[in-house]
């Protein structure tokens, strides 16, 4: 369903891998945020299964990335943004579906 979003939304998918982090990949990936008060959920939620990474490229993609992701926070995304990423697959603010960089 997101891989289909994606492309609904014209970004070209460029490469994408199937990735099963561990706790270090992890904690490396997100080192700048350690110390903070979500630092060790995301890390958890991030080794918890299999993910989809993406680069992807269209105009203005960043901008346009975010809007398509939606608020960080999923409460705010389904009344803000419904149709958005995390509107709709958010599960909470620390498993809310994407994350960009």
């Amino acid at each position: 369903a997101i891989h289909q979003k994606i492309l609904d939304n014209n970004f070209i998918i460029l490469m994408h891998k199937y990735l099963k982090w561990d706790q270090e990949e992890s904690r490396t990936f997100y080192a700048e945020h350690s110390g903070r008060f979500f630092y060790q959920r995301v890390v958890e939620f991030m080794t918890s299964g299999p993910m989809r990474a993406y680069i992807l490229a269209r105009e203005d993609a960043i901008q346009r990335w975010r809007h398509l992701m939606g608020p960080t926070k999923v409460f705010r995304a389904r009344y803000s943004a419904p149709k958005s990423i995390r509107g709709n697959y958010g599960l909470t603010d620390t498993r809310n579906t994407t994350h960009g960089s």
